[in-house]
């Protein structure tokens, strides 16, 4: 992917420029600093993703969001790349077509995760518009749709994306629920790595967790994925 990086620091632009330029298959074209030149490099260069700041010296990135949408289905995916937290902005850029929001300071793993999970969405688009059909069947509108950032999305320290979708996937397959035994066995993770996966689910509420007791010793928790 053709990427451009948009943030009035410098130094924090090389340093995402350089997130963006481990990822396989992305190539940084553009870096701008200012909104007007952002909206300049995205009419001449045709990034296929732009990296975009809130707080920019002229023009709000917000309103540089809105420039960027102009219908056309070659209008590059957005992801927000900002210190601003407060809901009101959020929202905006939830409205204003943004793919996701990342508030700095953040790693290169959780760029890295949202930068492949656009790419991820652009191929899913291909597919649509390379569809003899031409019309697109309801699970691929849904495979699109719901593209959305997951329960792998902002993790715990030591807990990966990767993995999360592992044990997510497992959890959604059973027919009832589960243990962090059962879990490791089919992930091939340990059961103490399974259970800190398992423990993330119920607390953002993506899972829930009931005790089952035994003869002797401590209960067991297990666990069922409920969205």
């Amino acid at each position: 992917m053709r990427v451009l990086v948009v943030d009035d620091d410098f130094m924090v632009a090389r340093v995402h420029s350089g997130y963006v330029a481990r990822i396989p298959g992305c190539e940084v074209v553009g870096v701008a600093h200012t909104g007007a030149e952002a909206m300049t490099l995205a009419r001449e260069l045709r990034p296929d993703l732009v990296l975009l700041d809130v707080h920019l010296p002229d023009l709000s990135g917000l309103e540089v969001l809105a420039g960027l949408r102009t219908g056309d289905a070659a209008d590059p995916f957005v992801l927000m790349i900002t210190a601003a937290d407060d809901a009101a902005t959020v929202t905006a850029a939830l409205h204003g077509g943004a793919t996701h929001y990342l508030v700095k300071p953040f790693d290169a793993a959780a760029l890295a995760d949202q930068v492949e999970r656009v790419a991820r969405l652009r191929g899913r688009l291909a597919g649509l518009a390379g569809s003899n059909r031409g019309r697109a069947a309801q699970d691929e509108i849904d495979s699109v749709f719901g593209a959305r950032p997951g329960f792998a999305t902002r993790l715990p320290k030591g807990l990966t994306a990767p993995t999360a979708r592992i044990v997510e996937q497992v959890l959604r397959s059973v027919d009832g629920d589960l243990s962090a035994t059962e879990c490791a066995g089919r992930t091939e993770l340990s059961r103490v790595s399974a259970r800190r996966y398992l423990e993330h689910f119920v607390a953002v509420g993506a899972a829930q967790v009931r005790l089952r007791y035994g003869g002797t010793g401590r209960p067991e928790r297990r666990y069922r994925w409920t969205r």
